[in-house]
């Protein structure tokens, strides 16, 4: 990367800790806002910016924003409109702009808290595991809390490859706990926003997807707060458990897969050939009789990341909603 590469997007120099740039999407968050704002500027990695898009709050949260602007140095918080189309949109709006240019990226959820370590730990593992160019993504556990930040318990631990197979059926980590570099922010601004479920597992499938690299870390960083109002939930209970069971009978999953397909489709000259492939094998799966479904499962090599999920794929796989 060149000097003249760097003054122009306003990178670190060489000498200088890397600069990160944490997305932040916000709606309606002033509950708990401050709370995050608090643990991003106890971070023992003080080199980030903020970039703030607001998807239309109609309580305190513009002027939480606006307080934590006033009060940090120029330039450390800047504020801007969403689409206001719904979570995954405001994310994809971010970490497709291309005018948003730092030396690594983190998503950032408004009501979760970060520990000290959280960044520090990323970029180290970033920096000592990246290929020039390749996209790299650090991710991992959370721990689960109330929304009086009581502690609950840990997210699944995983253990089994990450791959293509995986990603295709199933998002292993939350948004809130990735940070990734240059390359895979470039990849996700050469696909542009496109329509799926969520920012986190599109990120997964489409560096997986290009034979980039994803490291989870089994060593949790954030503190992922459970609360009514939150859009996605720990899944480690039993009742969690059941309710996702339900929304494969209603189609819900089906529905994602569909979406997903699309939007890879949408990126299919970047993908590698393997996985082009598999991803025309999986569309194939999807419409074919219950027979060839459960054959295509085992000749595409699908699985998610626990035996009971890999389970309840093929139950989809029988009822003909995956």
């Amino acid at each position: 990367m060149t000097d003249l590469f760097k003054r122009n997007f306003n990178l670190s120099a060489d000498l200088a800790p890397p600069l990160v740039a944490i997305l932040l999407c916000t709606y309606n968050g002033a509950r708990f806002l401050a709370e995050q704002l608090d643990s991003l500027e106890a971070q023992t990695h003080q080199n980030w910016v903020v970039i703030a898009s607001d998807d239309g709050s109609t309580d305190q949260t513009l002027e939480i924003l606006q307080q934590y602007q006033a009060k940090w140095s120029t330039g450390k918080l800047t504020i801007r409109s969403g689409p206001e189309k719904d979570f995954c949109q405001n994310f994809l709006s971010l970490a497709c702009d291309p005018e948003i240019r730092a030396d690594y990226y983190a998503f950032c959820d408004q009501d979760d808290v970060w520990l000290p370590s959280k960044l520090v730990v990323a970029l180290d593992n970033i920096a000592t595991s990246q290929e020039s160019g390749i996209p790299y993504c650090y991710c991992g556990r959370t721990y689960y809390f109330s929304e009086r930040l009581k502690p609950y318990s840990m997210s699944p631990r995983f253990v089994f490859p990450l791959s293509f197979r995986n990603a295709l059926v199933q998002s292993i980590a939350g948004g809130n706990t990735m940070v990734f570099n240059l390359a895979a922010k470039i990849l996700l601004e050469t696909v542009g926003v496109v329509e799926v479920p969520s920012h986190d597992w599109w990120a997964y499938q489409l560096i997986m997807g290009v034979q980039g690299h994803v490291f989870y870390d089994q060593e949790p960083h954030v503190l992922y707060r459970q609360h009514k109002s939150a859009l996605i939930g720990r899944n480690d209970s039993f009742p969690a458990k059941i309710e996702r069971i339900w929304m494969l009978i209603q189609g819900r999953f089906r529905g994602w897969n569909t979406q997903n397909i699309a939007a890879l489709k949408q990126a299919k000259h970047l993908l590698t050939k393997e996985h082009q492939d598999c991803l025309i094998l999986f569309e194939v799966l999807r419409g074919s009789r219950i027979k060839d479904r459960l054959r295509l499962m085992e000749v595409c090599g699908l699985y998610r990341q626990t035996r009971s999920g890999t389970l309840s794929l093929y139950l989809a796989a029988l009822i003909n909603k995956i």
